[in-house]
């Protein structure tokens, strides 16, 4: 049977019926009367040909046919009205999915967020975080921001900023660490990346020091167990100034060293949406403010 030939009030009638299992409570939600549920109910089933319901002695149940048209029908009915809504509210919503390395989307990207979507309430924003270890294709991601260089392959990479690494304590660490050799007296806290603190050091003008202690997936991981006392993380204090601000968190050296920055990529093979193209003005001019 032709589509075309089924009543929207049979199927109205039956979406309602099916959710309350009750003529006289889906006649109340349609503000019609429950033998008008009743007629458009019996009337798509002559037309499709199968029973929907029974009755029983516990009251109206659905049957095989009817439990298998109910879902359909029902996401059939509220897709429809999220469009219509959609189109009431001068156009559809655009879903945008961005990678964020952990320490980004902790330090600078969440507490700006409320920002973007006040300048774009059409725009679902969906964030993942990863280690910096992120595949643009394989994750269906529209942007991924990283930490690095920029040079990455396949990829149109905007520099947001620069974010200069310093050692990060526990406050009642800082009485050991009154200059750079004592940094030897503690676990020296690694992450993915493992010649940032041979830089450090190196610019620090200290010798004989071997960084060994636990190594973590993610920076933002990493300075956590830092602020608990298990030694001195590596990481950019420009993420951190909440915590260093709040004294859970300490610099003991001022002397920062400059080993990468965060960009913004995407794939050059993945079109620009106009969500994408909003979002890359908005956290390029947010990074640069």
């Amino acid at each position: 049977m032709p589509l075309s030939n089924l009543s929207l009030n049979s199927l109205r009638a039956f979406d309602a019926a099916a959710r309350h299992l009750n003529f006289t409570h889906a006649a109340d939600e349609l503000c019609v009367t429950q033998a008008a549920v009743s007629h458009q109910v019996k009337a798509l089933e002559a037309q499709i040909g199968r029973a929907l319901f029974r009755r029983t002695a516990r009251g109206l149940v659905l049957t095989d046919e009817g439990a298998s048209l109910a879902p359909t029908v029902a996401d059939s009915f509220a897709r429809l009205e999220r469009q219509i809504d959609a189109m009431r509210q001068g156009g559809p919503r655009e879903v945008l999915t961005v990678g964020v390395v952990g320490t980004f989307a902790v330090g600078f990207l969440l507490e700006r967020l409320a920002d973007f979507r006040a300048q774009h309430p059409r725009t679902e924003l969906r964030v993942l975080t990863h280690n910096n270890k992120v595949d643009l294709a394989a994750e269906s991601l529209d942007f991924a921001v990283r930490f690095g260089d920029g040079a990455w392959r396949s990829v149109e990479a905007d520099f947001l900023m620069t974010a200069p690494m310093a050692p990060l304590c526990a406050p009642q660490a800082l009485e050991q660490l009154r200059q750079p050799n004592d940094l030897s007296k503690l676990p020296l806290l690694r992450s993915y990346r493992p010649h940032d603190w041979s830089a450090w050091l190196q610019a620090a003008g200290t010798s004989g020091i071997t960084p060994r202690g636990p190594m973590f997936d993610a920076s933002s991981i990493m300075v956590q167990a830092a602020m608990l006392g298990e030694g001195v993380a590596l990481a950019p204090p420009s993420m951190f100034l909440r915590e260093l601000r709040q004294g859970r968190l300490a610099q003991p050296f001022d002397l920062e060293v400059d080993v990468g920055g965060y960009w913004l990529t995407r794939l050059l093979s993945r079109e620009a949406t106009p969500a994408m193209r909003a979002f890359r003005a908005w956290l390029l001019g947010a990074a640069r403010s």
